[in-house]
């Protein structure tokens, strides 16, 4: 490890010998968590090199850590931090304190039984996939060197573009598709391609809130606009905000009730879009996964006018640790996002781009989301049987439960308390805008694995909702 990253230095005028300011120096590294357990030091050459001080010197402070028990040094490994540490401070024990607003506390960072957002790691072809990866990295690895595409590897956009006529009904070119760190990195993208600071956007209410604090970021102002049975109110949005310059929506499967937008709003969207010159985000981040009813087409399908700017990913259908997405521009937007992905937002590991594009060309994506759709199918309906035997009002809310809570009772508490106890669920209040009536009650994942499991998880959480009520 470069010695600047261990941000050591020395002082020749100091009364502290060099070889001790070493050994401080890398020390406070290994107490402040910026070297754990296991991490290789730099040979004795290579940091004396780079201080600028003898082998002698930098010996003499790696045999004191190790005196200390900070180091190991072996001939296979050269010198490493100990795996275990004496407890001499709290970064040792204790992980990185997470930040204090609400989208780390209640969504980025509870794990757990009935944690939102992410798929049945037990009904993953995961020894499957883990063979496209690995065959996908030598691949790689043997070609010359270079720099990837930044708008993503071309085999996967052309499948992406085969796949979405199929299961979504979008026609597009694949120059039209950017291959983007999932859902976030699309919307960073296209935030900065658009340059919208200072105007409005109209967004779901609820909706969700990472979505929100990204188009703040941004300097777009906010307008919450409520949903009902039908999806996002667009005659709300006009009457309150005709001239907005974006709507984000999510009208396959609205984040976090469930519903589909139906084909008269979505009619009535895609017309104030294109009378005003305004954009749409569609977050499709559900794809053709839904359990009720076939998918029905994307909004995008229905864009005449090229106004409608569609994101998907991969994180709920295969796996969140592959940060995975896409999104399809209209032609007019094609030169400045490319811009933009080459500066700012390049495509992600090339190697796991090709190993999705084996998964989806050769049809184990379309097995793996049929068998999806059974998974989650038959664990909701046992979760929302064993809510109502415990006397919960529950129902199936897309790829989760909703569990309603009585009146007076805080579901941000029960959430909090919760995750104490290894229990995740996603308190629906937080979903609604700052300032808005927001309704209560906890949103459960269906992650969570078996019919016991579940049986479990929900008697788990039914004794600390009681505990607090």
């Amino acid at each position: 490890m470069p010695a600047k990253k261990l941000n050591l230095q020395v002082d020749r005028s100091a009364r502290v010998s060099l070889s001790e300011q070493i050994r401080i120096g890398i020390t406070e590294a290994i107490l402040n968590g910026v070297l754990t357990p296991g991490s290789r030091l730099p040979s004795w050459i290579d940091l004396a090199v780079q201080l600028g001080v003898s082998r002698g010197t930098v010996k003499a402070a790696y045999e004191r850590l190790a005196d200390e028990q900070l180091v190991i040094s072996s001939r296979a490994q050269g010198t490493c931090v100990a795996q275990f540490l004496p407890a001499r401070s709290p970064a040792l024990t204790h992980p990185d304190p997470l930040p204090g607003s609400s989208l780390y506390q209640e969504f980025f960072f509870p794990t757990g039984d009935f944690q939102m957002g992410i798929p049945a790691s037990d009904a993953f072809p995961s020894s499957l996939f883990s063979r496209m990866l690995s065959a996908s990295a030598r691949t790689f690895m043997n070609l010359p060197q270079r720099y990837s595409d930044p708008r993503g590897e071309p085999e996967l956009k052309r499948e992406i573009a085969a796949q979405l006529v199929l299961s979504r009904g979008i026609r597009c070119h694949p120059s039209q598709i950017f291959i983007t760190a999932g859902f976030t990195g699309a919307l960073g993208v296209i935030l900065h391609a658009l340059g919208l600071r200072g105007q409005r956007a109209w967004v779901e209410n609820p909706g969700f809130p990472p979505a929100r604090r990204a188009l703040e970021i941004a300097g777009l102002s906010l307008v919450p606009v409520p949903v009902d049975r039908e999806g996002i109110d667009v005659s709300y949005g006009m009457e309150y905000a005709q001239l907005a310059a974006l709507a984000l929506v999510t009208p396959g499967q609205q984040a976090p009730l469930g519903m589909t937008m139906s084909l008269e709003r979505r009619e009535q969207l895609l017309a104030w879009a294109a009378n005003n010159r305004s954009w749409i985000i569609e977050d499709d981040y559900l794809g053709e996964l839904q359990l009720a009813r076939r998918a029905a087409p994307a909004l995008a399908a229905m864009d005449n006018e090229g106004r409608v700017i569609y994101v998907g990913s991969f994180s709920k259908t295969i796996s969140p640790f592959l940060r995975l997405g896409f999104m399809v521009v209209p032609a007019v937007l094609v030169e400045g996002v490319a811009d933009v992905v080459a500066s700012l937002a390049p495509a992600p590991d090339p190697a796991l781009q090709m190993a999705v594009r084996t998964f989806l060309k050769e049809g184990h994506f379309l097995r793996h989301l049929r068998k999806m759709k059974r998974t989650y199918s038959a664990r909701s309906a046992i979760m929302v049987d064993v809510l109502k035997q415990r006397g919960y009002d529950a129902d199936i809310n897309g790829l989760s439960v909703l569990l309603h809570l009585k009146e007076g009772i805080n579901d941000r508490a029960i959430a909090r308390h919760a995750s104490r106890h290894g229990f995740a669920p996603s308190p629906l209040s937080a979903w609604y805008n700052d300032g808005h009536p927001a309704r209560e009650g906890l949103l459960l994942g269906l992650a969570t694995g078996g019919e016991e499991q579940i049986r479990q998880a929900c008697q788990g959480l039914d004794h600390i909702i009681r505990q607090l009520y």
